[in-house]
């Protein structure tokens, strides 16, 4: 009878263990990602021209973007946004690259916007890749393409730079790791039960292109701190650019 009733107390604790971790694994996507579906703004609205593209990912998933050409333009900006909304919601900073003469592709990884699929780490990689092969398709040369990530986008962008060749890198609101920012944010939780990564302080360390790390000291999301230790763990060249007010 103390037989069972031992096993019985294992196989409860086995069950509540499990239980918390699928539950830390839910909230973790849910806290991470915040995907807007319905497309509230088009650029014609602030007089830009553009392109409503369609392309897919190496597993066979559509993406929306669009682009946004600027005339005689020499380089094209691939934009990689932040964890929440969708591409409708950056076209201020759209048009801001637009009027610093350069063309402008804009996309929502899956599971935002138009995009299908559903939003993961290893997602938003493949989704940068693809949105980067969609360039080349268009015989766009490697050294026209400037990353811009901001916040979640920088890990995306900072991953692709590390693997495949651009003239140069951009990223604001960006974070070390994602084992960094749950130490912030979590600090009584162990970084083993999250699955998450985002370890863009490894990997800048490879990129030799020139890199513009902007931060603001306001940023109430991602610790200026974080953002420094990136650039600290950057080659040259490079440059910190130390803002204020909301990134």
């Amino acid at each position: 009878m103390a037989t069972l009733k031992s096993t019985l107390q294992v196989l409860l604790l086995f069950l509540i263990v499990g239980a918390v971790f699928v539950f830390l694994r839910y909230f973790e996507k849910r806290s991470l990602f915040y995907p807007s579906k319905v497309i509230e703004f088009l650029p014609e609205e602030s007089g830009l021209d553009f392109e409503d593209i369609f392309f897919r990912t190496s597993d066979n998933l559509q993406l929306n973007g669009w682009f946004i050409p600027s005339p005689s333009a020499k380089f094209t900006i691939l934009f990689c946004h932040g964890n929440a909304g969708n591409i409708s919601h950056r076209l201020e900073k759209i048009n801001f690259f637009h009027q610093l003469g350069c063309n402008v592709f804009i996309f929502d990884y899956r599971g935002y916007g138009l995009s299908k699929g559903s939003s993961s780490e290893k997602g938003l990689y493949l989704d940068a890749k693809a949105a980067y092969d969609y360039l080349l398709s268009r015989s766009m040369q490697e050294n026209q393409i400037i990353g811009y990530g901001e916040s979640l986008g920088s890990a995306a962008i900072i991953d692709l730079a590390c693997r495949h060749r651009l003239y140069a890198l951009m990223v604001e609101g960006a974070f070390s790791s994602g084992k960094d920012m749950s130490r912030n944010i979590y600090p009584f939780l162990p970084y083993w039960v999250f699955s998450i990564r985002f370890d863009s302080e490894s990997k800048i360390k490879s990129i030799k292109v020139p890199k513009l790390i902007i931060h603001s000291l306001n940023d109430e999301i991602v610790p200026y701190a974080l953002a420094h230790k990136l650039y600290e763990a950057a080659p040259p060249p490079k440059e910190f650019l130390q803002i204020r007010g909301g990134a």
